[in-house]
């Protein structure tokens, strides 16, 4: 019998006119010209549709279906490997990025005199957990940025024998800058150091092969470019490391034998899914793995850098149109950096007030670091960002 995915590689539309094919599972495109996604993004048609048959099973059969719940779950994770070129033993299912990142710093065996390496500017998420660890004597380095610019360079330069991770967003969620990954991990391996990426605001629309770029520890959400509910997300621990962290979060889902209720043995699974304590989120697993579909079928068919492909050109279409309005964005300069953010500043005009006129107008953006936030993904259309650029001029 067909799977979903091959049913999905055999449709005409994807093969012919693979955004539009998109799009039409997109009905928020119906209403918005919505470039928020690297806030929170909208569900696709196969998450919603995947969260109305949970609730309609939890609400008719109970836990008669748990076990096709479960095996969902595990189906996902499948799902990531591939996504992922890595091992499902290697994927966790974490509540949110944050959760992610924390599994890594509160479990990794710090002394006193360690330190972790971080860029300047950012997000909350990838900065506080490192702060956190400074009451244990681990000294955070935060490392300045060149206009919005994460130099690899300069992160290197505050790399010493006491460096035992560097942790970085791969990009940024306010400059959009796009990090050159693949030399930070090969430089920080040539030096025994430890390379920890925030991966939700690149995951779903580049290309992250793991077998390739041997990152050590990753954490995603799944609300903004994998288009899945907010709630769920995905790390990765690679099996190296699995017994370098502490697992500090334990539960009964934690262990080998995890039904063994009356005769619990503590006896830690050999997987990253040690990680997850207890009961999974069987409803947003369902719905991730709908829009996970998507992303698969287009990268199955049309190659894995097309969604990339796609975004970039689109963005670079925005700051064109806006550079014609006399708005000058902070895209870098070199393509290899950018990504499906684009940040740019109105002259005169206040960042809220632009954003509100935009809404007004049936455009969703935000607005970061003093100014306004595009974040484009590939459904999106020349439509879209015109619709934006009509809201600027007023």
């Amino acid at each position: 019998m067909p799977t979903e995915s091959t049913e999905l590689t055999a449709d005409t539309d994807l093969r012919a006119d693979p955004w539009g094919w998109w799009r039409k599972k997109m009905p928020i495109s119906q209403k918005w010209a919505y470039l928020d996604h690297a806030a929170v993004g909208p569900l696709s048609s196969p998450a919603a549709d995947a969260l109305r048959k949970y609730a309609t099973e939890a609400e008719t059969e109970g836990d008669t279906v748990w076990p096709n719940w479960s095996r969902r779950v595990e189906t996902l994770r499948q799902q990531f490997a591939a996504f992922l070129t890595t091992e499902a033993d290697e994927i966790c299912f974490v509540p949110n990025t944050s959760t992610g990142i924390n599994l890594v710093a509160e479990g990794f065996p710090w002394n006193s005199g360690d330190s972790v390496v971080i860029p300047e500017g950012e997000f909350p998420s990838n900065l506080f957990p490192w702060q956190n660890q400074q009451s244990r004597g681990v000294q955070l380095r935060v490392v300045p940025r060149r206009d919005g610019r994460v130099d690899v360079d300069d992160l290197f330069a505050h790399v010493d024998q006491s460096t035992r991770i560097i942790a970085l967003s791969w990009v940024g969620y306010a400059s959009g800058f796009r990090v050159d990954l693949e030399t930070v991990v090969h430089r920080a391996h040539e030096l025994g150091v430890l390379v920890f990426l925030d991966a939700i605001q690149g995951l779903g629309v580049f290309d992250l092969n793991l077998a390739q770029i041997d990152v050590d520890f990753l954490s995603a959400d799944g609300h903004k470019w994998l288009l899945g509910p907010e709630g769920f997300g995905v790390a990765v621990i690679r099996k190296r490391h699995l017994q370098t962290l502490r697992c500090g979060n334990v539960g009964w889902n934690s262990v080998r034998n995890t039904f063994n209720y009356a005769k619990p043995e503590f006896d830690l699974r050999q997987s990253a899914a040690r990680f997850e304590p207890g009961s999974a989120n069987m409803a947003a697993a369902a719905a991730l793995g709908g829009s996970l579909e998507i992303f698969s079928a287009i990268r199955q068919v049309h190659g894995p850098n097309a969604i990339g492909n796609r975004v970039l050109t689109l963005s670079e279409e925005l700051d064109h149109r806006l550079r014609e309005i006399g708005v000058h964005s902070r895209m870098p300069a070199d393509r290899q950096h950018r990504s499906g953010i684009v940040t740019f500043d109105v002259p005169d005009q206040d960042p809220a007030a632009v954003r509100n006129r935009a809404i007004e107008q049936g455009c969703v953006v935000s607005c970061r670091d003093g100014g306004i936030r595009a974040g484009i993904h590939a459904y999106n259309t020349s439509q879209d960002l015109e619709r934006l650029v009509g809201a600027i001029g007023g």
